[in-house]
């Protein structure tokens, strides 16, 4: 889903909100009527704020990450980084968004700097915790046990 989310979903969205203020203008054709204003703004504003909360919530994920026992391959635009559970110090998990989001603060910062966020893997159930996140979650939290 984050090929979707990353890349199908900004296309329809951006391209809808042109499309919207297209149309007005080349309807109007050789008139001098032009649309009202609002035909204008909304979809601007539409598409400012759109952008912002992309940006936020879907820009900065990662293309994929792999569970590779005790660590995490993670690729992103054709690079790849591993690592290690133990050089993980935070993981949340916001299963309440749209995406659900998984955010890996790291000690040491990667090419990919030192948060690290991905999509969550899609559950059936909506609102409901991730049985696999929760057992990333422990895992991660015996490995930094160990390395104490």
């Amino acid at each position: 889903m984050t090929f979707f989310y990353k890349r199908v979903f900004p296309a329809i969205w951006f391209g809808f909100l042109i499309l919207f203020i297209a149309v007005p203008l080349v309807s109007s054709g050789g008139r001098n009527a032009t649309p009202p204003l609002p035909f204008f703004i909304a979809p601007v504003v539409m598409i400012i704020v759109g952008y912002f909360i992309l940006k936020k919530l879907v820009f900065d994920l990662v293309d994929e990450v792999w569970d590779d026992g005790a660590s995490l391959l993670i690729k992103n635009r054709g690079k790849e980084h591993r690592v290690a559970f133990s050089d993980i110090k935070n993981v949340s998990y916001s299963p309440f968004i749209s995406p659900p989001r998984v955010t890996l603060s790291l000690r040491q910062p990667t090419i990919f700097g030192d948060e690290i966020a991905f999509n969550a893997p899609i559950r059936m159930v909506p609102f409901s915790r991730s049985p696999i996140v929760d057992d990333l979650i422990d895992r991660i939290d015996l490995a930094r046990q160990k390395r104490a």
